[in-house]
């Protein structure tokens, strides 16, 4: 027959009952079946035949209170779990666990020899029985009930203010019932008919009320089945075979009380009421990690939103610094040429036109590192590495002239252009310049600053910029390229992080190494202008 998917509310998407069973779960729910019926066949065809087992008077009430507080605990989670969902399927499940469970009370109060020797502490010798029964063709109707109502329109739910007074009107009806019908089988005893012979054996009659009883579990099973859908069916399904082996297996083969098939019928019941329990707890622990998982991830994004608004902050700060530094300094220069007695006006155009190509640079400086943290696809060009690397030695060749630096920076004629983004790559070399002039700022001459190009493996291009400083600490070297890491006391951490970036960014790779016989050498590569490299 075909089938449809059920439309199920987005809050069921957080619901592990509502989810499709799983191939293990499938064998496993199997794997407890097959247990059962080979448990129900060495008891009724094998060596276990025929035995005869003591009475042991605590087995009883010791079997009711578990199989009361199963079924109390599950019909409790169905309960929540209908308050959170709105599904009438639920609350009639939830209804149903419910039912099971008070009726247990009045079986246990009619139960022979629990609470008076040779009979119940009400009722007559028929009770017990018909009160079982009642509870067998009880809470099948209410799982074949869920079966019929679980596809429904997930629109047509109860309203909010309504929930807890349909669960209150469960609970009211349930107990009504469970008491309407103890009060039937114990008033009307002597209009029951007799399944029973004694406080231990039962009648022939009995397999005939039996079978009806154990045919409404099979009908159920075979409702559940053409509607399945869920974990939650998967696991109902299981719990209505165990209900149905129940019927056969407490007359088959000894029609007696206490027998092994008898005690058989017990633990087989303890099982069923437990295995939903089972899942709802399951279901239960999985929200909670999912939910402990979604705090600490929202935790670690929140962490992350604030390091890498610190981040940008502090390259916005550390990138846009130098040219402003620059535009400081040249528009002192400026009005000192135009404070004069006899003002130079060609060295003041010529420092406002310095000023003005620095603001240029700072602009495109922040629209860089913009680039660079939103990921955008930057327009790259063609171009002489040696004159990138000419025009960042002029930008630095204030600082480098202070600290009385010798620059050497031979061009190299031989070299193929390169293809990238001229403004990040040009910060890229006057970071690692200055990083250099800050190294050997603090040391004795000679201060020496090597700024080289050479060809490299296949078609790449390899920039070393070498001091003749401090150098590193080796307890440094594995932190150098960490954003927010920085040796200098007035530094952001942020240079060097950017510096890698950007040349990952052109698919290349930024190092260090010791310089000889002092210092530190930085190096990266990158890709030499070509077809290939224009179209990516």
């Amino acid at each position: 027959m075909l089938k449809t998917d059920a439309v199920v509310p987005e809050e069921q998407h957080f619901i592990l009952s509502t989810f499709s069973p799983s191939a293990a779960q499938k064998r496993l729910a199997f794997g407890v079946v097959v247990g059962i019926l080979v448990v129900f066949t060495l008891i009724t065809f094998g060596p276990l035949n025929g035995v005869h087992l003591g009475r042991v008077d605590a087995f009883v009430p010791a079997y009711a209170t578990a199989m009361f507080v199963c079924d109390s605990l599950t019909a409790i989670l169905l309960y929540a779990q209908f308050s959170i969902l709105r599904s009438r399927a639920i609350l009639v499940i939830a209804t149903g666990y419910l039912f099971a469970a008070l009726t247990l009370i009045p079986w246990i109060l009619v139960f022979p020899g629990v609470f008076a020797p040779g009979k119940g502490l009400m009722g007559g010798m028929q009770t017990t029985s018909w009160v079982y029964f009642f509870l067998h063709a009880g809470f099948p109707l209410f799982m074949i009930g869920y079966a019929l109502l679980k596809d429904g329109d997930p629109n047509k739910q109860s309203r909010q203010g309504t929930v807890l007074t349909e669960i209150a009107l469960s609970i009211t009806l349930t107990v009504a019932l469970v008491l309407a019908a103890a009060f039937l089988f114990i008033s009307g005893e002597a209009l029951l008919p007799r399944v029973v012979l004694d406080s231990r054996r039962l009648s022939p009659l009995w397999p005939y009320v039996g079978a009806p009883v154990a045919l409404l579990s099979v009908f159920a099973i075979v409702v559940l089945w053409i509607r399945r859908r869920s974990v939650l069916d998967l696991w109902l399904m299981v719990v209505m075979c165990l209900f149905a082996i129940e019927i056969p297996l407490s007359y088959y083969p000894d029609p007696a009380r206490f027998s092994v098939g008898w005690y058989s019928v017990r633990v087989i019941g303890v099982i069923s009421s437990s295995l939903v329990l089972i899942v709802l707890l399951y279901e239960i622990e999985t929200l909670y990690a999912r939910l402990l998982g979604a705090v600490l991830a929202q935790r670690r994004e929140r962490e992350a939103r604030l390091m890498t608004g610190d981040a940008v902050a502090a390259s916005i700060a550390h990138e846009v610094r130098q040219p402003l530094t620059a535009m400081v300094t040249t528009a002192d220069a400026g009005l000192r040429f135009l404070d004069r007695s006899i003002p130079n006006l060609d060295k003041a155009k010529e420092a406002f036109k310095r000023i003005v190509a620095d603001g240029h640079r700072a602009g495109e400086v922040v629209g860089s590192i913009r680039a660079n943290f939103k990921s955008d696809v930057r327009d790259r060009t063609a171009f002489d590495l040696n004159e990138l690397i000419q025009e960042a030695l002029a930008l630095g060749r204030g600082d480098l002239q202070k600290h009385g630096i010798v620059v050497q920076a031979e061009p190299n004629k031989q070299l193929p252009e390169v293809r990238g983004n001229r403004v990040q790559l040009q910060q890229v070399l006057l970071n690692l310049i200055m990083n250099a002039i800050d190294a050997m700022a603090a040391k004795d001459e000679p201060r020496i600053l090597n700024v080289k190009s050479e060809a490299h493996v296949g078609d790449r291009v390899m920039v070393s910029v070498a001091d003749t400083g401090t150098g590193i600490n080796s307890q440094d070297a594995d932190r150098m390229f960490n954003p927010l890491f920085t040796t200098k006391s007035d530094g952001m951490g942020m240079g060097l992080s950017i510096c890698r970036a950007i040349i990952e960014a052109h698919e290349g790779h930024l190092w260090f190494a010791p310089n000889s016989p002092r210092g530190t050498v930085f190096q990266f590569t990158l890709h030499a202008n070509s077809p290939a490299s224009a179209a990516r």
